[in-house]
This record gives C-alpha cells, sequence and structure tokens, in this order.
C-alpha cells in the first residue's frame, strides 16, 4: 500500500517488511506518528542502499600532539582513503569521511549512550544532520565508541542521499518544462 505524510508531499510505498515491523512499533508506542512511519521505511531502504560503508579506521588520541584519524570507505563499490586531523578523535573521523565524500551538513546532535554495563560495554551513537531543511538521524552500535561514531554518521550520510534522491526533481518533469 502507499503512504502520504500530513504534508501531503511526500508518498512512500510501503512493502511487506514495513507493515510487519509497523505491528511492533505500535505495541511499544501509545501513539504512531507520520515520522514513525518514514523511519520505518528509512531503516528498510538503508539495509540496500547504501551509498557509503566503512572498511576500516584506526584512530590516534590522546594528551599530545592533534588527534588523528584514517579511514577507509567503500563509496559506490569503490574503495576511498585518507587521514585527517581534528579537535578531538571525533572531529577528526568526521573531518576524514567528509574529505572522502565532500558534503555540507550541519551536525545538530553527537550523541552517546551505553547499551550494557561495564568497560566492555557496547555504545550506541545517534548523530543527527541537516542540510538545506533535510534532516537525517544515524544510529550505529559498537563496543568501540569512535567506530560507532564513524557508522552512526555514514548512516546519517546515506539516508540524506537517499532523501536527496527522493525529492530530486524527476527527468521527466525537468524535460517538459
Amino acid at each position: 500500500f502507499f503512504f502520504q505524510a500530513e504534508d501531503g508531499i511526500r508518498d512512500y510505498k510501503v512493502t511487506g517488511v514495513q507493515t510487519c515491523a509497523l505491528p511492533i512499533l505500535a505495541d511499544k508506542k501509545k501513539h504512531v506518528f507520520d515520522e514513525d512511519i518514514i523511519a520505518l521505511i528509512d531503516d528498510d531502504l538503508m539495509k540496500h542502499n547504501n551509498a557509503i560503508s566503512l572498511s576500516s579506521l584506526e584512530v590516534i588520541a590522546g594528551t599530545k600532539g592533534p588527534q588523528k584519524a584514517k579511514i577507509e570507505l567503500m563509496i559506490y563499490d569503490e574503495i576511498k582513503k585518507t587521514e585527517s586531523e581534528g579537535d578531538g578523535p571525533v572531529d577528526a573521523i568526521f573531518k576524514a569521511i567528509k574529505k572522502i565524500y565532500p558534503h555540507n551538513v550541519n551536525l545538530q546532535l553527537y550523541q552517546v549512550q551505553a547499551v550494557t554495563e561495564g568497560t566492555d560495554a557496547q555504545a550506541t551513537v545517534s548523530v543527527r544532520i541537516e542540510e538545506k531543511g533535510k534532516i537525517s538521524v544515524g544510529q550505529a552500535a559498537d563496543t568501540d565508541t569512535l567506530v560507532a561514531s564513524a557508522k552512526a554518521y555514514i548512516n546519517a550520510l546515506n539516508k540524506l542521499i537517499i532523501k536527496r534522491k527522493r525529492t530530486a526533481p524527476s527527468s521527466d518533469l525537468s524535460a517538459s518544462a
């Protein structure tokens, strides 16, 4: 079936996988909003449409010298590598990603949450980015907080790439104008 957001602008084709997830979400929440359904659809799309993925990450952090990130990304089936310095290890990682995949987003939220207790706890990182009014949220979990940070940022970028494609004017419309 099709779902149209309340703003009347966005139409989504809802598949069986997404409709299976909807009752689970409804059981967890008292009210299901447009944004909840859109998030389900986005998450399902992300499983098959990642333009960018993390191949490897090395970080140098500490009290001496600048923090550095050496990163290798798979972008549209092509491996790209770079190194970057930053004001802290997370800043170095995000700058390295931006160096490989140039983009102009505003980081609105960076949040780390421990999933379990202890020094070996898994961290869940949430990243919210904004570009020209489009907001994208990425999340990732890993026992290495820096790896989770890179994956969450990449996840948010991948969602933004999909949103760009979804809202781009179709070639049929531009050809008839």
